[in-house]
């Protein structure tokens, strides 16, 4: 199998050894050649040379099996062994192993290919603060080939001055969001073709008002409502909006954990007013176009199970 994976090397050799031992194998260092439940092994990793005690990469054994090298070269015939610098279709000519093989009919299926995700083109993931919104977007947008639309708040040089001090920065903050955001929807949505290409975004434009509600005065308020509508009747709606909803106690540890300075001091009060304001929001939406989806126990960046249950979630 040729795969994709975030994990470094060392990574997903002990993930392959949780699952080999989930399936029931007991590794013995004298083990040698005997039947077992389940053997996985790396071939390669992209081209990378790694030798040590518990994983050599590439397999050393690759240019001597010709179960490896014929179904290898059916999928990666002009990969290059970067160790031997040659290709595998070579390597399988000049093998020793004369091994006869049986193709098995039987095949393996990913189970993302049973969602489709032809009614949902525009997808706009939204969540609190630390709920996890671009993690999910990015893995979806992986994994369907879809255009991703990631919020450049790095780039806003005033978040860290708010949270410094909430009431003199709120409202260039507030501005600047909305017209980066803004720029950045009307610059990706009207590139692509609707209809016919996927874009899945991690927030979405309204999520400017909800946060300006809870940040600005009451005049500023208005005034930045004014703005906002003038700026958004020509964008696109998406075609679904997922809330991910996170209770309070993990949306804290998660920001602890992803450690960015300016978001150390946030409170719970602050967490409970957005969730507030992104529920009033939503309340006022066509439910059909709306999927809350409550996560407090869901790890998906790190299950496969959860994320998808997830997908299920917001594609069925």
């Amino acid at each position: 199998m040729k795969l994709e994976t975030n994990l470094p090397a060392e990574k997903l050799l002990e993930t392959i050894l949780s699952i080999e031992q989930k399936i029931g194998r007991i590794r013995n260092i004298n083990e040698g050649y005997t039947a077992r439940p389940i053997d996985i092994d790396i071939l390669f990793f992209d081209d990378q040379l790694i030798s040590k005690e518990n994983l050599i990469i590439p397999h050393p054994e690759i240019p001597n099996r010709n179960f490896i090298l014929e179904p290898l070269k059916c999928i990666a015939p002009d990969f290059i062994h970067p160790e031997l610098n040659k290709r595998i279709d070579l390597l399988h000519e000049v093998t020793n192993d004369t091994d006869a093989l049986i193709e098995l009919t039987q095949q393996l299926k990913n189970p993302i290919i049973d969602f489709d995700m032809s009614t949902h083109r525009y997808v706009a993931i939204e969540g609190n603060i630390g709920a996890g919104k671009t993690s999910l977007a990015t893995q979806m947008a992986k994994d369907f080939n879809a255009k991703l639309i990631l919020e450049r708040f790095k780039e806003n040089p005033f978040l860290p001055k708010f949270y410094e001090d909430p009431t003199r920065f709120a409202f260039p903050l507030e501005m600047s969001f909305l017209a980066d955001r803004y720029q950045q929807l009307l610059d990706d949505l009207t590139q692509y073709d609707l209809f016919k290409e996927n874009v899945i975004g991690d927030y979405d434009g309204y999520k400017s008002l909800i946060f300006a509600k809870i940040t600005l005065q009451e005049e500023e308020y208005n005034l930045y409502k004014k703005i906002f509508y003038i700026m958004h009747k020509e964008l696109p709606n998406p075609d679904l909006y997922v809330y991910l909803y996170q209770n309070t106690e993990r949306l804290l540890d998660n920001i602890k954990k992803r450690g960015r300075d300016f978001e150390q001091d946030i409170e719970a009060n602050y967490l409970h007013k957005i969730n507030k304001g992104y529920m009033e929001f939503i309340r006022g939406q066509a439910s059909d176009k709306i999927k809350i989806i409550d996560i407090s126990d869901l790890d998906f960046v790190n299950s496969r199970k959860d994320y998808l249950f997830i997908l299920d979630k917001i594609i069925n």
